[in-house]
């Protein structure tokens, strides 16, 4: 293996060991003082369920659950309510797209259930500012957690 990107690996295991170790905390809860850059993880009973990355970890992990998220600014959440409604598979055609199921009233709903849901989990969040390694962070912690709503499909 590459010696710089076993360096970098070798960054990001710490990072989700340090991850792991953190406080959890209620979404409502997130302190003043947090690192700008890093990635994120919601927990729901203790299942790991959800990690994300932003470089504005504080505006970035509300717009999972703010009423006036949408669909496009809130991954998770439309996650959850694509499970919720059995529209589990992700078309870019119109039919299934996330803007007609957005326009969709059943899933309307289960998208603001979702975002509720999201209120009331706990978020952990550790500081990264490079890219690379946040990349990274994201698919170790997803990979080693198993968390069942992150996605890295293209398409």
């Amino acid at each position: 293996m590459d010696v710089k990107f076993r360096k970098h690996l070798a960054v990001a295991h710490r990072n989700l060991r340090a991850l792991l170790a953190s406080t959890p905390l209620k979404t409502d809860a997130l302190p003043i003082e947090m690192p700008a850059s890093g990635v994120y993880l919601f927990t729901e009973r203790g299942r790991h369920l959800y990690v994300g990355r932003s470089n504005r970890l504080r505006k970035g992990i509300p717009l999972h659950y703010r009423r006036a998220s949408k669909h496009s600014s809130a991954a998770f959440a439309f996650r959850l309510a694509r499970k919720a409604t059995r529209r589990e598979v992700a078309s870019y055609k119109t039919e299934g797209s996330r803007k007609q199921l957005a326009a969709d009233p059943t899933f309307a709903r289960a998208f603001l259930r979702a975002k509720e849901r999201i209120r009331r989990m706990e978020v952990r969040f550790v500081e990264e500012k490079d890219q690379l390694r946040q990349t990274l962070l994201e698919v170790c912690a997803a990979a080693v957690l198993s968390t069942p709503f992150n996605d890295f499909d293209t398409h």
